[in-house]
């Protein structure tokens, strides 16, 4: 019994995490496929800003400056835009990947489940 208790909090610590920090794509490209990451600070958010003609951008960024005003100061070579700010690991990637993100979760409350019982 302690033993499979001791599994489950290992497993669990490793999903979760210890660090604060996240980790997001950074790349700007029109394929909407990037593969690139990149470590951030404990108080950044991932960002995902498209342009009208279809460029991407993907990187950290301080999370209070996640405001359309505030992007257009950092972006002035782009006109028009939409944003994402986001705050776990990896979410600023293409939405073909959403699902990878959902079956990771899945599988996180499987075996704390698992644990549990």
């Amino acid at each position: 019994m302690k033993r499979s208790l001791w599994i489950c909090v290992l497993i669990g610590s490793a999903l979760i995490g210890l660090g604060s920090a996240i980790r997001c794509y950074s790349c700007k490209d029109y394929t909407g496929s990037c593969a690139k990451q990149r470590d951030c600070s404990y108080d950044d958010a991932c960002l995902t800003l498209s342009e009208r003609s279809g460029m991407t951008y993907r990187q950290c960024l301080k999370y209070s400056d996640c405001d359309y005003s505030r992007l257009a100061q950092m972006f002035p070579q782009v006109s028009s835009f939409t944003f994402k700010c986001c705050n776990s690991d990896l979410c600023n990637s293409a939405p073909s990947s959403a699902a990878s993100s959902l079956i990771g979760l899945l599988a996180s409350v499987g075996i704390m489940w698992w644990c549990i019982h």
